[in-house]
């Protein structure tokens, strides 16, 4: 293995980057330890300054054939991204590996498909940190791996609606951003309008200042904006639709950060459900698959989130057509919906956080339940979990990797798992 290189009269060694590290970061061995090197490729000769486990990078000495130009302008010090280099067959290929590698690490080795990947310009949730300075306020994400803003003008990831809203949330920002701190904005582009939450600004921030910030975004063409836990002020009632129902989401409440994203995970799900007469959605959120699978099935869904229910319960009762929906507002990591209860449904979906569903797997491994569709948002816990459910005489069916977070580290995936029978 080789040892640190000769550094020059900068302090700096040239090196050849030898993998890509699930990070994203290009990696290279140096005295028996992983050196990361941001927006590196495999295969090229860069020059970098080592600090500690991690080096700066320099300058890309030889190119690898796989790095492309970044589509965006602010990539070299923004943190959303981190694969913008990278070009698209080895892009996928990467997404693809990260579930392999977290699979095989539990002695699982399905085959795992072809990573579907989110289009440019479709994430139609995003959020914005703003702080004030001695210039003026920043606006934008983090810096990588840093509590620094970097002011964004463009973001090719996020939908086109939410973009020309920027210099608007700036001029929102400025009485309401803290000086230490941050103040948080978290916008979602619904196919009528746009919704604007704001968390945490400055203490100083009068009740006056707030209804103001309100009654500007309604005039920049926000159709609603909540400042905090106050009554928001709308124009319009935000509103997406899944399958038969439309579903109202509260202020800053989760959905899935690309409709498209979204859309192609349900489809998988129900198709998977399709012939269970009733479902447990797990984990259900404000019911982006309940909604959906109650066309053909009777659900009940269990979210800890009391606001998600009320959303969700609100919405299944204006859709016309529907299966009977129940819901309930049950912390599944603590009270897991027991295997005896889970045993009368014909399927399962659940989508937890990025801690999975040990608790719950392991009721669901017992219950005899037929199909279970997981969908997870971290290879690691999926592998956990399914490591427990195959134990338990369940095949995996379909393991379909999603890239909802375009050139990031991040991956989505869909498992589809039937209880008994061969491969």
């Amino acid at each position: 293995m080789p040892a640190i290189p000769e550094p020059d009269a900068r302090g700096a060694s040239t090196v050849v980057i030898e993998r890509l590290g699930s990070k994203g970061d290009g990696q290279v061995k140096v005295d028996g330890d992983w050196i990361s090197v941001p927006q590196t490729l495999p295969g090229e000769e860069v020059r970098i300054i080592i600090e500690g486990n991690r080096a700066r990078l320099i300058e890309v000495v030889t190119p690898s054939p796989d790095r492309m130009i970044p589509p965006c302008p602010h990539f070299a010090n923004c943190g959303g991204c981190s694969l913008q280099h990278l070009s698209e067959g080895p892009y996928r290929a990467f997404k693809r590996s990260l579930v392999i590698n977290a699979l095989k690490s539990r002695g699982l080795e399905p085959h795992v498909e072809e990573a579907w990947i989110t289009p440019p310009g479709t994430r139609r949730r995003i959020g914005l940190a703003a702080r004030r300075t001695k210039t003026g306020v920043q606006l934008g994400f983090h810096s990588r791996r840093s509590h620094d803003i970097v002011d964004i003008k463009t973001c090719p990831v996020a939908s086109p609606e939410i973009m020309r809203k920027i210099s608007a949330l700036k001029e929102l920002a400025a009485p309401l951003a803290p000086l230490k701190g941050e103040m948080g904005l978290k916008i979602t582009a619904m196919p009528n309008g746009l919704d604007l939450h704001i968390t945490d600004t400055a203490t100083f921030a009068a009740p006056h200042d707030l209804m103001m910030a309100g009654a500007k975004a309604l005039a920049a063409g926000f159709m609603r904006v909540s400042i905090g836990d106050d009554i928001p002020l709308q124009q319009a009632t935000p509103e997406i639709q899944v399958g038969k129902a439309f579903l109202r989401p509260r202020p800053g409440g989760f959905l899935q950060a690309s409709a498209e994203a979204e859309d192609f995970m349900a489809s998988l799900v129900r198709q998977h459900l399709k012939f269970a007469l009733e479902v447990a959605d797990l984990f259900s959120g404000c019911g982006t698959f309940a909604l959906r699978l109650a066309e053909e099935s009777r659900v009940h869904a269990a979210e800890g989130d009391a606001d998600a229910i009320e959303a969700l319960e609100a919405s299944a009762r204006a859709a016309p057509g529907l299966k009977p929906v129940t819901a309930e507002v049950r912390d599944l990591f603590r009270n897991p919906i027991p295997a005896v209860q889970l045993s009368h449904y014909q399927g399962v979906v659940l989508n937890p956080p990025r801690a999975g569903a040990a608790k719950q797997v392991a009721e669901i491994a017992y219950s005899g339940v037929r199909r279970v569709a997981y969908v997870s948002c971290d290879p690691g816990t999926l592998a956990r979990d399914l490591r427990v459910l195959v134990d338990a005489g369940y095949r995996i069916v379909l393991i379909q990797p999603v890239d909802q977070f375009l050139w990031s580290t991040h991956v989505e995936t869909v498992a589809l798992l039937e209880r008994g029978g061969t491969a």
